[in-house]
């Protein structure tokens, strides 16, 4: 038996006995650690000679499922973070520090559904804490400089992922279901743009992350937030002309739904999210 189909018998076994009915209808453990490794292996960043990943994963989970993790949410944080830690080890990848994982209860997942984020968070520095000085100050000894820590520098946190069972677990199910990824876009122009970041800036400048060529359009018109694993909302910059949504002026900050279409200078931007 392979290190992390091992690992996997110990987290089924946390949720074994007793409380094995009751997992039927939710979010599976062993599946939460699959897609933490899968999510793993989309966010890599190759430097000069090695492969960096997100070393921090925070799991948003819906109220029910993550009451249903209350009594040993411990255990199964220590047992995702030593799967992924055997992951990276298997795959060759390099980790700043090693992977943490952050549970995050989301009120707007239903029961089955869970979302993922990830970052590179850089190690915390040391202080070091002073010492008492001595009565008589001693010879002066050489002491070698540490080796250099890697730096680096991350990039802004990805969108997060949400999954959602295709169908739901009856009583007499088999494995858990296949999971469907949402893929999030903005069309402009006829052009169909994936959105791969929690944040993005659309106006005329070549600054901006997706680029609109229309004198009516400020340089930094409008931007896309992701506020929560399904929420996505609008927001004008302060725009010479204004954003409307679906024909209506925003003003402050416009959630967004599939289909929804941005109108900024005499351009139509379309949002979309669909599951693949």
């Amino acid at each position: 038996m392979s290190v992390l189909r091992a690992i996997e018998s110990k987290i089924e076994g946390l949720f074994e006995g007793i409380f094995g009915r009751a997992f039927r209808t939710h979010v599976q453990p062993v599946e939460l650690a699959r897609k933490l490794a899968k999510e793993m292996d989309e966010h890599r960043s190759v430097s000069v000679s090695r492969v960096y990943v997100p070393n921090e994963f925070t799991l948003y989970l819906s109220a029910p499922d993550r009451a249903q993790f209350a009594a040993y949410e411990g255990s199964l944080v220590g047992e995702l973070q030593e799967y992924l830690v055997e992951h990276a080890r298997r795959e060759g990848y390099a980790l700043l520090t090693p992977p943490r994982v952050l549970l995050q209860t989301d009120d707007d997942l239903a029961m089955g559904e869970f979302g993922i984020a990830t970052r590179v968070a850089q190690p915390e520095e040391r202080v070091a804490t002073p010492e008492p000085l001595p009565a008589a100050p001693p010879a002066p000894v050489a002491v070698p400089a540490p080796p250099p820590v890697p730096v680096v520098v991350p990039e802004p946190p990805a969108a997060t992922m949400v999954y959602r069972p295709e169908t739901p677990l009856g009583e007499d199910d088999g494995p858990p279901p296949a999971v469907a990824r949402e893929e999030v876009t903005l069309t402009v122009g006829g052009r169909t743009v994936p959105i791969t970041s929690s944040r993005i800036v659309v106006g005329r400048s070549r600054e901006c992350d997706i680029r609109v060529d229309d004198g009516n359009v400020s340089r930094r018109h409008v931007e896309l937030v992701q506020e929560s694993p399904t929420v996505w909302v609008v927001a004008d910059l302060g725009s010479t002309n204004g954003t409307e949504l679906n024909g209506r002026a925003v003003s402050g900050r416009a959630r967004l739904d599939d289909g929804d279409r941005i109108t900024i200078g005499g351009t139509e931007l379309v949002f979309g999210r669909a599951l693949r």
